[in-house]
């Protein structure tokens, strides 16, 4: 499958120490022990791991080094990464109703997972900086809506009316996805809390088996969260399904005329003339 922004392997190497990192910052709670460093030190965890940030920067770096991201790549990240700033305000706190998820996952539909990668991370931090939404949570939703616009640069390669399907499918998947994984970055820190009689069970116990702990996460979750993830990951999937087709048409015509990958024809020169003497 052609895509209109390539990655090479360095790009793809950046893509993959971000998200070592990523899941190294989301998941320590089911790794650590509990005598740990982590567990000791819980509440300065999410400022140890604002180290994402610079990683996630580091693939925009990588693709333009390798000649995969030019200035026109970058112009229509930016447009779209303003899309989503101007979009986020009309959701924040309705619900779960976001409408950003259609363009992170068009985005990276259509111009490949790189793109759809460094569109994610960097739309989400821009978005916080209009919204005041700067705080300890942001590298986690740099990471994961970054991973929500790469996975959908990786779809397989259907068209029409089944690729609109599996996009709204995937749209609905990774909306609710990002609002479970989510729930991981403040919710070890709950576990100090005096839990009432409705929350035994669903908080982080240290030290306990990762089974037991995944089990208290998903309970956390479907009690205090599922209400806002169903309706972020319908509202996502109804958007894919009304604008999906124009909008991935147009990114992709955007693309052709931008041809991000001219191709290079070597031409042999004329030979040369031979004056005939008599």
């Amino acid at each position: 499958m052609n895509r209109a922004v390539p990655m090479g392997p360095w790009s793809w190497a950046a893509v993959g120490l971000a998200t070592v990192v990523g899941l190294l910052a989301f998941g320590w709670p089911f790794l650590a022990e509990p005598g740990s460093t982590a567990v000791a030190h819980a509440s300065d965890a999410p400022w140890i791991f604002a180290a994402v940030i610079p990683l996630v920067l580091l693939v925009v770096l990588a693709q333009i080094a390798e000649g995969g991201m030019d200035a026109k790549s970058i112009a229509i990240l930016g447009v779209l990464a303003a899309v989503v700033t101007a979009l986020r305000p009309l959701g924040a706190g309705t619900a779960g109703l976001e409408p950003i998820w259609f363009v992170i996952i068009l985005g990276g539909r259509a111009l490949g997972p790189g793109f759809g990668f460094a569109l994610g991370s960097l739309s989400l931090a821009s978005s916080a900086l209009i919204t005041g939404g700067v705080g300890p949570w942001l590298p986690f939703q740099m990471i994961a809506a970054a991973w929500v616009g790469c996975i959908a640069g990786l779809l397989p390669p259907l068209r029409g009316k089944r690729e609109i399907a599996m996009l709204a499918a995937y749209g609905m998947v990774a909306s609710m996805a990002y609002g479970l994984v989510m729930n991981l970055w403040f919710w070890p820190f709950l576990s100090g809390l005096e839990a009432a009689s409705y929350n035994e069970g669903i908080l982080f116990a240290p030290g306990a088996p990762m089974s037991e702990n995944l089990a208290r996460w998903l309970a956390f979750s479907l009690v205090t969260s599922l209400g806002w993830d169903i309706p972020r990951g319908v509202l996502t999937a109804v958007l894919i399904v009304l604008v999906g087709r124009p909008v991935l048409t147009a990114l992709r015509r955007t693309a052709r005329r931008a041809n991000f990958q001219p191709t290079v024809e070597f031409i042999a020169p004329p030979a040369p003339l031979v004056e005939s003497r008599r």
